[in-house]
């Protein structure tokens, strides 16, 4: 019986999926290769968006109050690589 891989964390399926997108823009795989890797990065997607979720619902839970959750709006600080 084959034995089901380990579902890696978000960080290590994030970089995953990067270097998967790095190597198929390149054009450099064979067709098989290319919907390997594919079907690799829809797993590795399908796993970052189960990932966020989840924290999103954690998020949710702590921010509940009286038993009410009222979501909260964050304003943009703007992108942190300019701030300084």
């Amino acid at each position: 019986m084959a034995k089901k891989p380990k579902t890696p964390d978000f960080e290590s399926a994030l970089h995953e999926l990067e270097n998967i997108v790095e190597r198929m823009e390149k054009g450099e795989l064979t067709l098989e290769e290319s919907l390997q890797q594919f079907e690799r990065g829809v797993l590795l997607t399908r796993t970052c968006q189960q990932s966020l979720q989840d924290a999103e619902q954690k998020v949710h839970i702590l921010l509940k109050k009286d038993g009410t959750s009222a979501p909260v709006e964050f304003e943009a600080t703007g992108d942190p690589s300019t701030d300084s």
